[in-house]
Order: C-alpha cells, then sequence, then structure tokens
C-alpha cells in the first residue's frame, strides 16, 4: 500500500486509480491520444531520477489520467493545469533566488524539472490543446515530494524576508530567519508545556485552591 505523499495541491491528481496496465476505452467520437511507448519509458526514467519512489508512469494510466483531465468543464481542467504551473514558478524561484542555498543535488534536480518543462517536443507536444501541459504538471505532482519541504522553507523564508528585512549577506538572512523560527518553536513548545502543567498537584478530596465566594 503506497502511503500518503506530498502533492502540489490539495487535490492530487488521480493518477493512481484503476488496475495497473488496464488500457482505459477511449470515446470514438474523440481523436486517439497517441505518443510513443519509448517517450513514455523515457518520462517514466526522468521521474524516477527527480523522486526514485515516485508512482511508476505507463501507457494506461497516462490515458486514464488524459481522459479524465478531458472529461473536466474547460474551466475546471485549466484550474487544475495551472495550480500546478504555478508551482513551478515557485520552483524556479527557489533555483535563482541569491539569497537561497539549495543543496548541489536539488539544484540539478530542479534544473533537470525546469528542462523538461520548458521543452515543446516533450512526452505530448506543448502546442496540443489542453493535453500539451499534462506531461508537465504531472511531472510537477509526480516529483513534488523531493522539492516539498524546502519549497514550504523557502515560502516561510521569503515571508520573513518581506515583512522582517533581515540585514547582511545572504548566509546572514537565513541565519536570522532560522534562529528566529527557532525562536518562535521554543516559545509554542514552552506554552504547550505550561497549559498541560498541573499547578497544584491538591490531595484527592482536597478543596480546590481556589473558589468564588457568594
Amino acid at each position: 500500500m503506497r502511503m500518503p505523499h506530498p502533492t502540489p495541491t490539495n487535490d492530487p491528481l488521480p493518477f493512481e486509480h484503476g488496475a495497473a496496465g488496464d488500457r482505459p476505452r477511449e470515446a470514438a467520437d474523440r481523436p486517439p491520444l497517441q505518443w510513443s511507448g519509448a517517450a513514455v519509458a523515457a518520462f517514466d526514467a526522468l521521474l524516477h531520477e527527480l523522486h526514485p519512489d515516485a508512482a511508476r508512469v505507463d501507457d494506461a494510466r497516462l490515458r486514464r489520467l488524459a481522459l479524465w483531465l478531458l472529461d473536466l468543464p474547460p474551466g475546471e481542467a485549466h484550474a487544475v493545469l495551472d495550480a500546478r504551473m504555478d508551482r513551478l514558478q515557485l520552483l524556479r524561484a527557489m533555483r535563482d533566488d541569491p539569497d537561497w542555498d539549495s543543496d548541489e543535488p536539488t539544484r540539478a534536480r530542479l534544473a533537470k524539472l525546469v528542462d523538461y518543462v520548458e521543452r515543446d517536443d516533450d512526452l505530448i507536444p506543448d502546442g496540443e490543446p489542453l493535453l500539451g501541459r499534462l506531461d508537465d504538471v504531472l511531472l510537477i505532482e509526480l516529483a513534488w515530494p523531493a522539492f516539498a519541504e524546502e519549497s514550504e522553507d523557502y515560502r516561510d523564508f521569503c515571508d520573513y524576508r518581506e515583512h522582517e528585512h533581515p540585514g547582511g549577506d545572504a548566509a546572514r538572512k537565513r541565519a536570522t530567519w532560522l534562529r528566529d523560527r527557532l525562536d518562535e518553536l521554543a516559545l509554542w513548545q514552552h506554552r504547550v508545556r505550561v497549559h498541560e502543567m498541573h499547578y497544584v498537584d491538591a490531595p484527592f478530596g482536597a478543596d480546590p485552591p481556589f473558589r468564588v465566594g457568594r
């Protein structure tokens, strides 16, 4: 059983629904979905370079997802795509921000992800109406666990930088952000402990320490 994993939005794509390898039936009134098995295999290989624990992408799952997207009302379908492409903007910003210091493996994964999305001749050509972005958002969706934790840290850092205006070079700004967040966490933990404490351990049956007179 696959454990829940981070996704770019609160509504994961229904990618793993249905039996693996079970080819869905396509509507007769639509042009057939076309992509090569080699392109699907290359896409799956890239995905697992980015996130080794990702679900496998095969022809049947991709077709099922494409048919699901095509069955949505147009506005809803575009919202599904746009929500995930917005996350790509966050990853681009994280990659390009001189105040942020992603490690080299993360930067290499980011570069591969962004390079794929910016290509026109990928698994589904970008000029294909609606479906042209499906492979891009699917890559973002399934590779997201590789970037989720750091992207949340980066969003918090950007919010802190905007409101607190830490001074100094990039390293000083990050150190100030981290110190202040740790101080906030320590204060929160202290308040929780105080809330859970029993101020007076009175023996059973004893009068309460405070009474309201009448």
